[in-house]
């Protein structure tokens, strides 16, 4: 479980402390969800086209994402519509943080594709909290200023060229957008069973 938010960030009248509580916040609201998450619900297929995490050798049509065992089946064309399993969505939020601890407080060696993906809930759910955690860590050490800093994550092109703040405010969108994915795939699960 992360740890427990901090509420005296919401009265601190600075740019990092808004993007640091929209996160914590966001965080605690999912985490809280992911803590009871089961191996059914982090599989369940919405469809039977659900992206997925499966071992290596099933990845299919798809690319695979992820440097072990289990990998993300990625599609080709970056608007891709189809639906995702639960798995799928943890799997993309962790590489997401991943990529950008690495290439902001990290070596800047690691990518997205060298991420550890995990074949069931409790091992994918700590992996995640932890790249959250070490995200969420890393930016409150930074300096109010810093948050204006261009180029302090080198993890994209867009990341190079802008404001750390929109870095940060990004990654929150992640997190929220695909943070409901997961919570309304857990409540349809929780539905059709």
């Amino acid at each position: 479980m992360p740890e427990p938010f901090d509420w005296d960030i919401l009265e601190r009248p600075s740019a990092m402390a808004m993007v640091r509580g929209q996160l914590g916040f966001s965080w605690m609201v999912l985490a809280g969800r992911l803590a009871a998450l089961t191996d059914d619900e982090y599989f369940w297929r919405p469809s039977a086209e659900a992206l997925t995490v499966v071992r290596r050798r099933h990845a299919g049509r798809f690319r695979s994402l992820g440097s072990g065992e289990w990998v993300a089946q990625w599609p080709d064309e970056p608007d891709h519509r189809g639906p995702r399993t639960i798995a799928w969505l943890i799997a993309h939020l962790t590489e997401t943080f991943f990529e950008r601890w690495e290439w902001t407080f990290g070596e800047r060696i690691q990518g997205r594709t060298d991420i550890t993906l995990h074949g069931n809930a409790r091992d994918a759910v700590a992996w995640l909290a932890h790249w959250v955690d070490a995200w969420q860590d890393s930016i409150a050490a930074l300096d109010e200023e810093q948050v204006t800093t261009v180029g302090l994550s080198q993890a994209t092109e867009l990341d190079a060229a802008e404001p750390f703040g929109h870095v940060v405010l990004r990654l929150n969108r992640e997190l929220i957008h695909h943070g409901s994915e997961i919570m309304t795939l857990q409540d349809l699960h929780a539905l059709a069973a």
